[in-house]
């Protein structure tokens, strides 16, 4: 059989560390991401890595649509040449649910089936650590993919998780620089979005047959042609200690396991937490969505929510907000937003 590698990717992870390294923060729809760019840099990285041509790059994310269904652009990843689209869904509150079970499940059942000699993991979530013992014991080497952050370092990656990998790279950081791109204006644009709607259509897909542009091709025209970056050919090998803080892929927030000394929730603190991540939204909603959210107030949308506990978590390093601090948190958000708005 012919030796080959494979990447396994939790999109919950990459996607909320590259807006972090772009915007600041975690919030998934501050940043426009160019999807097949992006997959095909991360494909060029295993490889080149490796020595090995892919077998397939294994996408896990959870469905965007009622039922736990894709959305557009995720039946789009999965259409791409050898991608695979694996989906868990999101709970009520918004949590993602059987996402690193689908991971675990699918990494420990290659390896019995030895279907690749090795794999790449691009995630940083504590709960993959057993998983990836047991791809060691059928004796498949398991390297770690990292999002870079600020400082060129792995950006939430357990610390359990690295110690049990064989290694750990970090995704070339001009591939996230350049396909992972911070909104700065309403998306999608009316006419785009009707084209868009036009290129999901049932109807319409049969009537222009495979010559409709997808999703993702109206994404990439939207943006100016931009160089491909260049992908090393031997990665220079992380040291092991550099990587701190815990992440998981279920809740986004760091790991209670092995983080840095935390830090005390200020309402200094807080209020840069708040003003960072509605920066970002603001940067990219509609008017008709900021009156939409001041008109639901005191609701907060569920991503936004669960990117002011992230960050929040991020930078005191404690895994679990306290309720009163979650108060505190939702209180200055509105406090900001109206002085923001002016």
């Amino acid at each position: 059989m012919r030796s080959r590698c494979a990447v396994y990717v939790d999109a919950g992870y990459l996607l909320a560390s590259a807006a972090t390294r772009v915007t600041g923060t975690s919030l998934r729809s501050g940043v426009h991401v160019l999807y097949e760019r992006l997959i095909g840099s991360i494909i060029e990285q295993a490889e080149a890595s490796s020595g090995l041509p892919l077998l397939r790059v294994n996408w896990y994310d959870s469905g965007s649509r009622a039922g736990g269904l894709a959305d557009p652009f995720q039946e789009q990843i999965g259409m791409l040449p050898r991608v695979k689209l694996r989906l868990g869904r999101l709970s009520n509150s918004g949590e993602q649910k059987g996402v690193d079970l689908r991971i675990g499940l699918d990494l420990i059942m290659h390896a019995r089936n030895q279907a690749v000699d090795v794999m790449y993991l691009v995630s940083g979530d504590d709960d993959l650590t057993e998983a990836v013992e047991e791809v060691q014991g059928h004796g498949i080497p398991m390297i770690l993919l990292a999002v870079p952050n600020a400082e060129g370092q792995p950006h939430a990656v357990s610390r359990h998780l690295l110690r049990e990998a064989d290694g750990i790279e970090t995704i070339t950081p001009d591939a996230i620089d350049t396909f992972v791109i911070a909104r700065t204006r309403p998306d999608p644009e009316p006419e785009v979005a009707a084209t868009v709607a036009e290129a999901t259509s049932p109807a319409a897909a049969v009537a222009a047959g495979a010559s409709r542009p997808s999703p993702i091709q109206l994404a990439v025209r939207r943006q100016p042609r931009q160089p491909r970056p260049p992908v090393p050919t031997a990665p220079a090998p992380i040291r092991r200690e550099s990587a701190a803080l815990v992440y998981s892929s279920v809740t986004g927030q760091p790991s209670a396991a092995n983080i840095p000394a935390e830090m005390p929730v200020s309402p200094e603190l807080v209020a840069e937490v708040c003003s960072s991540v509605l920066t970002t939204w603001l940067q990219r909603a509609h008017p008709d969505e900021i009156r939409q959210l001041q008109v639901a107030r005191p609701l907060i949308p569920g991503d936004i929510d669960r990117a002011l506990l992230t960050d929040l978590s991020a930078r005191t390093s404690v895994y679990y907000v306290e309720e009163h601090d979650r108060r505190l948190l939702r209180d200055r958000f509105w406090v900001q937003l109206d002085k923001l708005l002016g």
